[in-house]
């Protein structure tokens, strides 16, 4: 009776691969894209590697092994290095705004203000704007940026309209006067002379009086 055994392990061949997270921060390899070429001196019944499934938390080199079985039960393996990575960028989502200057003509806004739902396949690490403080002369509308960092440095951008507004009445302080009519009895005053350091958080545009002309009919007080 001749026994013929086999004995031989296979000789296990592999090669590094880099793979990228899909959208939903996952990636997958199979044995094949492992083995570089695996050999055996009668046949290979399977390849199979220690970790094939990858996610946000394996983001860069994982070391693997690729564990080859002939037909005759003999096995041996050898390491890989995984590189994952994330090229997925953020998806930046924001919205408009409407804000109101202040008392000192001054308004300021946060970018979680501005982000509307932003996501990204791993998870954000900050979001940032291109514009934050607002003042009189931002007056009407103002496009920024909302600027979406991912924990792996992708970027991405989208764009808001924030409108600025001002609602603050100017604050209006006068002061009484004494007119005398003239020779043909006729008096005027200007808002000049009434306006005793009116102020607005902005600036004011113009003072304008009710009455800035008097006759005899007006001697007396008049409001």
């Amino acid at each position: 009776v001749i026994t013929v055994q086999d004995v031989i392990k296979p000789t296990v061949v592999t090669k590094n691969l880099t793979v990228s997270l899909d959208t939903n921060g996952q990636v997958s390899v199979a044995a094949t894209q492992v083995d570089n070429g695996s050999t055996d001196n009668c046949s290979i019944a399977t390849r199979t590697v220690s970790k094939s499934s990858f996610d946000c938390s394996n983001v860069g080199t994982n070391v693997v092994y690729l564990k080859v079985t002939d037909v005759n039960g003999n096995i041996d393996s050898a390491s890989a290095v995984i590189t994952v990575q994330d090229v997925t960028k953020p998806k930046v989502v924001t919205k408009n705004l409407t804000v109101s200057l202040n008392a000192n003509g001054q308004v300021s806004i946060t970018a979680t203000q501005v982000d509307n739902g932003s996501t990204d396949n791993c998870s954000i690490a900050s979001i940032a704007l291109s514009k934050s403080s607002f003042n009189c002369s931002n007056v009407g509308s103002n496009t920024i940026w909302l600027r979406v960092t991912d924990v792996n440095g992708n970027i991405d951008s989208a764009s808001a309209v924030i409108t600025v507004q001002d609602v603050i009445k100017p604050t209006v302080v006068t002061q009484n006067l004494t007119v005398s009519l003239n020779a043909n009895g006729q008096g005027s005053i200007t808002a000049t002379q009434i306006d005793n350091g009116s102020k607005d958080n902005c600036s004011i545009a113009t003072r304008t009086l009710s009455k800035s002309s008097f006759n005899c009919s007006n001697v007396g007080s008049n409001t």
